[in-house]
């Protein structure tokens, strides 16, 4: 493989409950914890994973169905329960839900529409790598550097 696989961000508390991450080309999101984010609106953790999870998805399927048609709506929600039990905190019953509509009598949007359920199937089995992620259970390694 010739493309670094590696992907990475810093994470820096910027003030109680307040962070900003920032990625190797130097793009930035601010987000905090959910009884501290009040109303600056910022994201918690929890929604910054359900965006990704969201996002990731979504790329896929709008690479797929765009090749054929711009579609005139194009949303994906995703929601799930957080819930705290003997395995610690975490999410359950995920779901993406698209919601994708393209123009009628358009022979590139009925393209579009007979492409769309595979491509979604095809990005939540093989091509989103944050809910591939999520779904095989990759451990996670936490270290304390100089300690």
């Amino acid at each position: 493989m010739s493309e670094n696989s590696e992907r990475s961000v810093v994470v820096e508390r910027t003030s109680t409950g307040h962070y900003v991450a920032t990625n190797v080309r130097g793009g930035t999101i601010r987000f905090g914890t959910a009884s501290d984010a009040g109303p600056d609106a910022e994201f918690t953790p929890v929604e910054l994973l359900l965006a990704a999870i969201g996002g990731c998805t979504a790329a896929d399927v709008d690479v797929a169905t765009t090749r054929h048609a711009e579609p005139t709506e194009f949303s994906v929600a995703v929601a799930g329960d957080k819930v705290s039990d003997d395995l610690g905190n975490r999410m359950t019953n995920l779901k993406v839900t698209f919601t994708v509509t393209f123009p009628e009598g358009d022979e590139g949007a009925d393209r579009a529409r007979a492409i769309l359920p595979r491509a979604v199937r095809t990005s939540h089995e093989r091509l989103c790598t944050v809910s591939r992620t999520v779904e095989t259970g990759t451990p996670v390694t936490t270290t304390v550097k100089d300690a």
